[in-house]
């Protein structure tokens, strides 16, 4: 199989008010694209279609449906104020609206109030951690795509637990370190409840609500560390936390999702 770089996907083609683009089967997980990709796509088409804005604040997104191979975007202004801005992106793919997404964007000013309340756990340095699938398995696009290794946690299909601390980067090392890689990186996990599963079974985000921590995401040698923790699973679905930070500790989203399974 050919793999499409992440870079090469955000290449996005404008037609009056619409942009498109192609995803490859690379990127796929079932039937539907990789969530992280899709968002991405929806932040570019926002980017695209509005100068000079602001630093990425937060995103609320919602996977209506599964979306590949020709899919077309469209973007509009809810609202532009003086420091933030408010965007909506939905993309469409054949059978309709797939992703639903609000941007929300806003600039740094002066303020008395800081706090950090998420320091980086101490974990191992990723480099010689096992996989965080066993085997090399794993959805399509995270194996074509991502270098996961868990640091703390357990394997998916492994255990009870559903928490999870694992380094991610991309495979294709010449992917930028911009807000919109770091969409994609932030959803590269499967979620945490995949870890306390006895058997394979379907799994989906539904929902998913991010906060960007830093105007500009930098780390080392590619690697980001993720923590995904399911702290409520019943009657078929799951409410988990994420946090991510960079090589260097510092953290750079905060998340929760919102997760339908079928096990």
């Amino acid at each position: 199989m050919q793999l499409t770089p992440f870079s090469d996907l955000l290449r996005l083609d404008k037609s009056g008010n619409q942009y498109s683009t192609f995803i490859s089967e690379d990127w796929q997980q079932g039937r539907s694209t990789f969530g992280g990709l899709t968002a991405a796509l929806c932040l570019k088409a926002a980017l695209n279609s509005v100068s000079s804005l602001p630093a990425l604040r937060s995103a609320q997104l919602t996977f209506i449906g599964p979306a590949a191979g020709d899919v077309t975007l469209s973007s509009r202004v809810l609202r532009q104020g003086k420091n933030v801005t408010y965007l909506q992106t939905d993309l469409h793919g054949e059978k309709g609206l797939a992703t639903s997404a609000i941007f929300c964007f806003g600039g740094s000013r002066e303020s008395t109030q800081m706090r950090n309340d998420l320091p980086m756990p101490d974990v191992p340095e990723p480099d010689g951690l096992p996989l965080l699938f066993e085997g090399g398995g794993g959805p399509g696009f995270a194996v074509n795509h991502f270098e996961q290794r868990l640091a703390l946690g357990t394997h998916a299909f492994g255990g009870d637990d559903a928490d999870n601390h694992v380094w991610v980067r991309f495979k294709d090392r010449n992917t930028p370190e911009d807000t919109l890689s770091l969409m994609a990186i932030a959803d590269a996990l499967p979620p945490a409840e995949l870890s306390a599963f006895k058997s394979f079974a379907p799994i989906s985000t539904m929902t998913w609500l991010v906060n960007f921590l830093t105007d500009q995401p930098v780390t080392e040698d590619g690697w980001w560390l993720i923590h995904a923790c399911a702290n409520h699973t019943l009657g078929g679905y799951s409410s988990q936390d994420m946090t991510g930070w960079n090589k260097t500790g510092q953290p750079v989203f905060s998340a929760k999702q919102s997760i339908a399974i079928f096990a």
